[in-house]
């Protein structure tokens, strides 16, 4: 029955599909999201649009999801009816006319195009395929991602999608439990715990109704990973958890996501009701038996509710505060009902699995973790995006595809952080040796994380990125433990007095009593805490050092530690005085100086005169007394 009411959708799906994999004229597609937004993908969508209807062009304008290519965009995809597909980069909307000029009737603009995806080479423009950054990839969660269109789902369906319920529809669910144990499938949020055992837990219990949570409240700074997967192809989760719900027994779902990602809801909201709409959710799904109601719920931001009781706790309407446990969520979870929680990652993972087979599935990764993990990464690198990599990968070899230019032409890579604000961090020397699994990296006390990683050069002070993030984890904390609210407060006041210049040896000793104490905390957002101090006085211990003894900070970032000095004459002071937003600049018979008692150091004088302005070491002539401990 499930699959003669799919093949039905199938074959509907195909015509619409048929219209773009071999489209009857030129069709030009630009990739929405949140990153291409931010490039101004709107405004060249609007201008092509625009462009396409008052000149009476023969092509057609669509969108599709972004395909992890950030810093090109905005990108604008061209198809033609001879199956060839140019990619053109940083089309931004003064360049529209020049693109259509070349492009409609079948030419290429050599001077914007990019790769080509398919079709015949090109002189002088590189095959997509061959493109270090393309080829390390083992695109398969986000292979429809710059492909479809996530708002039309018969581009998913006529991709196989569905296809993976229909046939976990076809097994018994404790068979369907089984296969996905195996397949060492784990959280892909960072807490790795396995995906099948959660499963096991909610299949067990005889309460109902039971309820799925899809966990999409993606905090961490840098990570962006789940945000991709909702905005690009946000049916792929939709049938993960209706694959879930036939394995469990669970009739009733949400979509847990932050309200700072409104174009994910937006994409995840259709996406429910286009399955709705198609009866691939709601009672008896394709005449499966399986019965699943879903609804997309706005979190309000709360970092915590990262971690499921915490988002339980939001789901029910309280505050959002992680719960003491026992009991589990499988026990009682969302309005005191069984309840399993999976990451966004995990439902897409299943789904994979289902449609392509477990063999398949299998087939790239590690003995203990098989298949792929997608990865978001910014920081000090000139390629930011998204890539999806096997377990096991190099982490070297990919940043050597992000950040492509000689060493020793740019400043110097320091550290590496993983998995955000509660994974720590690590020297460059070592992280660069680890391979991207989650067992590698716990060896050096740090985590893998959800998917973000940082890059950071030498321009940038550890110091200062303890004072951010130990103040955003202790504005984070919930507040229900004691040693997670106070401990956390400590440890921004510490870092906060060292930035200062006014750090102690016996910091070290403080640092350690903390990180112990925290470990009292109830939830993960407690314990896991220290972890960027700890990592940062046990790799970085030098340059703490710097700060304490002699009031120096090495990269001239902390504010209290430097000092803006005028050494140049040039022009561009008069530019870099008419933007200083506190007026610091003084001009004496033709001679520019700097009030230092005004002066917030906020940099944007030396951005404007980097020649002229300088940035001095209090410390080389200034001694800095010691203050009290706040």
């Amino acid at each position: 029955m499930a699959n003669e009411a799919y093949e039905a959708l199938r074959n509907q799906a195909a015509e619409a599909w048929q219209q773009v994999e071999k489209p009857p004229r030129t069709l030009i597609r630009v990739p929405m999201a949140t990153c291409t937004l931010a490039a101004g993908a709107d405004e060249t969508l609007a201008a092509l649009r625009a462009a396409v209807d008052e000149r009476g062009l023969d092509a057609d304008v669509g969108i599709t999801g972004e395909t992890g290519l950030c810093w090109l965009e905005p990108v604008v995809e061209v198809r033609q009816p001879d199956g060839s597909v140019i990619l053109y980069e940083n089309v931004t909307a003064d360049k529209v006319d020049k693109l259509l000029g070349d492009v409609i009737g079948g030419g290429v603009c050599n001077d914007l195009a990019f790769a080509v995806a398919a079709g015949p080479d090109v002189d002088a423009v590189q095959r997509l395929e061959d493109f270090d950054f393309w080829a390390m990839q083992e695109r398969r969660l986000i292979a429809r991602c710059g492909v479809i269109d996530p708002e039309n789902i018969d581009h998913y369906i006529a991709s196989g999608g569905y296809g993976g319920f229909v046939n976990a529809a076809e097994m018994d669910p404790e068979a369907l439990i089984k296969m996905v144990e195996e397949s060492t499938l784990r959280g892909r949020s960072g807490s790795n715990f396995p995906t099948g055992t959660k499963w096991n837990f909610l299949r067990g219990k005889e309460r109902e109704p039971k309820y799925l949570i899809c966990n999409a409240d993606e905090g961490d700074p840098g990570a962006f990973v789940n945000r991709i997967m909702m905005e690009c192809d946000p049916h792929a989760i939709l049938e993960g958890m209706l694959i879930a719900a036939h394995a469990t027994g669970a009739t009733f779902g949400f979509i847990y996501l932050r309200e700072e990602y409104p174009l994910a809801i937006e994409r995840m909201e259709r996406a429910v009701e286009q399955a709705r709409e198609r009866g691939l959710l709601g009672e008896n799904v394709l005449g499966s038996g399986v019965t699943l109601e879903l609804t997309v719920w706005k979190g309000a931001g709360s970092y915590v509710c990262g971690e499921e009781s915490g988002l339980l706790a939001s789901l029910d309407d309280a505050r959002g505060m992680p719960r003491i446990r026992p009991p589990f969520p499988a026990d009682s979870g969302v309005f005191g009902q069984p309840t399993n929680v999976n990451n966004v990652e995990s439902y897409a993972d299943v789904t994979l699995m289902l449609q392509k087979g477990i063999e398949f599935y299998q087939s790239v990764g590690t003995a203990a973790n098989s298949g792929t993990k997608i990865f978001s990464f910014s920081g000090h690198i000139q390629r930011v995006g998204v890539v999806e990599l096997p377990f096991g990968f190099a982490l070297r070899d990919l940043y050597h595809a992000i950040d492509p230019a000689p060493w020793g032409e740019r400043r110097t890579l320091k550290a590496v952080q993983s998995g955000a604000a509660l994974a720590g961090i690590l020297p460059a020397h070592i992280a660069l040796k680890l391979p991207l699994e989650p067992e590698a990296f716990r060896e050096h006390g740090v985590i893998l994380g959800g998917g973000g990683i940082v890059f950071i050069d030498d321009t940038a002070c550890i110091v200062d990125l303890n004072v951010m993030f130990s103040w955003f984890l202790e504005d984070e904390s919930c507040g229900r433990c004691t040693s997670c609210h106070g401990g956390t407060q400590r440890m921004s006041e510490i870092f906060r007095r060292i930035a200062r210049g006014e750090g102690r040896q016996d910091d070290y000793g403080k640092m350690d009593i903390l990180a112990q104490t925290l470990q009292y905390s109830n939830c993960v957002h407690g314990s896991a805490s220290p972890t960027i101090m700890s990592r940062s006085a046990e790799f970085f211990r030098e340059e703490l050092d710097e700060h304490i003894n002699n009031r120096r900070c090495p990269a001239q970032v902390c504010r209290d530690l430097i000092r803006y000095e005028i050494t140049g004459a040039s022009d561009a002071l008069a530019e870099a005085a008419a933007i200083c937003p506190v007026e610091a600049f003084v001009q004496e018979e033709e001679a520019w100086s700097i009030d230092q008692a005004r002066c917030i150091k906020c940099n944007a004088c030396k951005d404007v005169a980097p020649d002229d302005v300088q940035i001095v070491d209090i410390a080389a002539g200034v001694v800095v007394p010691a203050a009290a401990t706040p």
